[in-house]
């Protein structure tokens, strides 16, 4: 070990030398109509094989680089090219922004980005970047193009329903999904109709989500990772959008603080953003037949940032959002929740140094309430901070990266269970953690090995992460790869995962009262934990033709869940009843191991994506193996977009999605339930007791297969020289399939998800 840690020491310091002997030239590239980054593109010195894509940001470092003088060059479809003069010397640090012209004539196609140089250099293990663009290709629920509606689509994700869906991702619950926008952490990301996420898609400036086997700058999470970043207004002059739909309508407004000007001083800009929705009151009059009383879900999301840029490229962003929701179920149920929060996050860039410093600072709270007809109202609440800072140097094209975290959050929860048995909850907890990543390019191999030390303050708990990712270029065309690591996390879902419909979704941390033991073994953590090994290729069978293959098996070693079968209190009058009876909550185990199959095709007009996912997802506890309510065997997802008309104005989207049914708990009969606790002079024989009914294995029937097809079809109008109309006709379950959402055992009732749902929606840009 001692050995080891000394060759890497060498390797590193050596490398530094070598650095030293060498030039740097780095910068950002911005569009020089909005003074907005252009992100994953190419900058390169003509000739050489020296350069890389641009990040999120739309920083560019190049280093490593011999003395003498080169061109810097930047090329793309979209832009005009920008070629540059530069002279560098041995040690020298060449600090260059770029500016590039957007292209005024030019087909209307997808951005082209930096893809062909990442396939190459970075290992890009089960993670899929979206941007607005690319969420715009797809059919339109309620003419208002969705975050959420995009994620369905991808990979290795199950989504459960339109009304109360929750997203899965590769047989993880959705407490195990982590989920950041602008380094702000979102504890609830969808509304109660499962359609909308809280994000406008209009200021989404990329997603990055992962699906598993993530390096060790993430943590906290056993499942997956979604990091969103938006725009930071237009810097040269005032813009926005309004839009109506039967749906929803929104307002988003843009521009300046002071001007950008190229390279002339910092500058600064905001973006504000409001959308609400009306189905309640709007499906009354669009929607009659879907219910007389109106689809029970409003939502309302409120949003806006301030960016300010310094003279070389360095900024500070300061976020704010309000997201709330309210569902009321016909006088059954009213559930409302409240998701708030404040943030800043930032870019540094020393003049004298190499690093590259990011960071951030939030501020999150997020509140639900559930009240029932004759029940007790569940409440759950989170909310707390989170801080951390992130230092990247460059060394030609590897990279070493390491970085702190801190997290601090309150959980106070209140639940009554089907036996009227209350779990409650107040908690206070602490998380450090500390990672270091290191990406090497050696030949045609990519190494990313990286290590994650989290310390669970309040548990006095020690999870070290060691992680790795790896991809070989076998040829230009044809690469392997694979990432494998080991993840925990604190928190825990505030009901059980094995309700079939869920809109209540509140956090605890890790429980006291919990079993100390599982099937025999001893419980020696209270966190949760999982393995993740994950294998696969890339192929280009073209320049336009591509193909994802992945495989992956997760080792949920350790789970915390709800305990349904409660029955007593954990004291010492019932010591002799197993903890399975009394414990408010129960420990599991769990696997999922599957296959996903991307296929995608890109040229200038036509966009085509599909999708295959085979996926086995099991539990078990101390009393039963069982399949979970989102172990969907067969996934299919098709999506087609096309562009047409002499000036490409007119577009047309499709999609269709099949899923095989999800598990459910079959009736085996029904009783009559008389409660004699209350009088044992009660008459059982003239006494009228209630509709009880027997229940089979948890989870050995499915239901019946799912498969839908939504098409819109759009319309540009110019009205000026920045200012553009775009009208839109689309319908949501176009061949009106009865999709089941739940069965009312008690009523003998089928309720299906939601029928054929045609709809128009106008927006102008400005």
């Amino acid at each position: 070990m001692i050995k080891n840690l000394y060759l890497f020491c060498l390797l590193l310091i050596s490398s530094v030398s070598a650095f030293s002997q060498t030039a740097t030239v780095r910068g950002f590239l911005y569009n020089k109509d909005n003074g907005e980054p252009i992100i994953f593109n190419n900058v390169y010195l003509k000739g050489t094989q020296f350069g890389g894509p641009t990040d999120v940001n739309g920083f560019y470092a190049i280093s490593k680089i011999p003395e003498g003088n080169y061109t810097l060059l930047f090329t793309s479809s979209g832009f005009d090219s920008i070629s540059i003069k530069i002279s560098l010397k041995a040690g020298q640090l060449l600090n260059q922004n770029l500016y590039a012209n957007p292209r005024q004539l030019q087909l209307k196609e997808f951005e082209v980005r930096g893809d062909k140089e990442e396939e190459r250099t970075k290992v890009g293990t089960s993670v899929t970047t979206i941007t607005s663009k690319e969420i715009n290709k797809l059919p339109t629920v309620g003419a208002e193009p969705d975050l959420a509606q995009y994620l369905q689509v991808l990979p290795g994700v199950t989504f459960t329903g339109d009304q109360g869906g929750q997203l899965y991702i590769r047989g993880g619950a959705p407490i195990q999904n982590k989920v950041l926008l602008d380094g702000m952490i979102i504890y609830n990301p969808f509304h109660s109709i499962g359609l909308f996420s809280v994000f406008d898609t209009d200021i989404i400036r990329n997603a990055d989500v992962y699906t598993g086997g993530f390096g060790a700058e993430y943590g906290g999470r056993v499942s997956s990772i979604m990091k969103i970043t938006t725009k930071d207004g237009d810097k040269k002059q005032i813009g926005g959008k309004v839009s109506v739909s039967p749906f929803v309508s929104k307002l988003q407004l843009e521009g300046p603080l002071s001007k950008f000007k190229e390279g002339k001083g910092g500058s600064s800009s905001y973006i504000l953003s409001a959308r609400t929705s009306y189905l309640k009151q709007s499906s009354k009059v669009f929607y009659p037949y879907v219910d007389t009383a109106g689809l029970p879900f409003n939502f309302r999301d409120l949003y806006g940032k301030l960016s300010f840029y310094g003279d070389n490229g360095s900024k500070l962003n300061i976020s704010g959002f309000n997201f709330t929701d309210k569902v009321t179920y016909q006088s059954l149920q009213d559930l409302s929740w409240k998701s708030s929060g404040v943030g800043s996050n930032f870019v540094l860039i020393p003049n004298s140094s190499s690093v590259l410093i990011d960071g951030a600072f939030s501020y999150s709270s997020y509140a639900i309430n559930l009240k029932q007809a004759n029940k007790n109202d569940n409440n759950s609440k989170i909310d707390g901070f989170n801080f951390g800072i992130n230092f990247k140097y460059f060394i030609g094209k590897n990279e070493v990266t390491y970085g702190f975290e801190a997290i601090g959050l309150t959980t106070n929860y209140t639940f009554y269970n089907d036996l009227n048995r209350k779990i409650e909850q107040n908690e206070n907890n602490t998380e450090l953690a500390g990672f270091l990543k290191y990406k090497a390019i050696i030949g045609n191999l990519i190494l990313e090995p990286s290590i994650r030390g989290h310390y669970y303050a309040s548990l006095g708990e020690f999870s070290p992460e060691p992680r790795i990712g790896m991809k070989l270029n076998v040829t230009d065309n044809f690469r392997l790869k694979l990432a494998a690591g080991l993840y925990s996390q604190n928190l825990i879902a505030a009901v059980s995962d094995r309700d079939v419909v869920n809109l209540f979704y509140g956090f605890l941390s890790a429980p006291d009262n919990s079993p100390t033991s599982f099937k025999g073994e001893d419980v020696t953590s209270k966190l949760q934990k999982a393995r993740h090994l994950i294998a696969g290729f890339e192929a280009n069978f073209t320049k336009n033709l591509k193909l994802n293959v992945e495989g992956y098996y997760f080792n949920f070693n350790q789970l915390t869940n709800i305990n349904r079968n409660k029955l007593y209190d954990d004291n010492q009058d019932n010591e002799a009843i197993a903890d399975i009876y009394k414990k408010d909550f129960v420990m599991e185990r769990g696997k999922s191991q599957g296959i996903d199959f991307l296929l995608k095709y890109e040229f200038k007009r036509l966009y085509v994506w599909a999708v295959y996912s085979l996926m086995k997802v099991t539990r078990e506890d101390e009393l039963i193996d069982y399949a979970p309510v989102w172990d969907r065997r067969h996934n299919v997802n098709l999506v087609f977009s096309y562009n047409f008309g002499k000036k490409l104005d007119w577009e047309f989207n499709a999609r269709w999605n099949y899923g095989s049914g999800f598990p459910f708990t079959q009736t085996q009969g029904f009783y009559e339930n008389n409660n004699l606790s209350g009088n044992i002079n009660s008459d059982y024989t003239t006494s009228n007791g209630t509709l009880g009914t027997t229940f089979g294995q948890l989870n050995q029937g499915r239901l019946p297969q799912y498969h839908r097809l939504d098409i819109n079809l759009k319309k540009t109008l110019p009205v000026g020289d920045r200012s553009m109309f775009e009208f839109t006709a689309g319908v949501t379950n176009t061949y009106n399939r009865e999709n089941i959402f739940y069965f009312n055992r008690v009523l003998f009732e089928r309720i299906n998800q939601l029928p054929i749902l045609p709809s128009i929606g106008v927006n102008l840009k400005f």
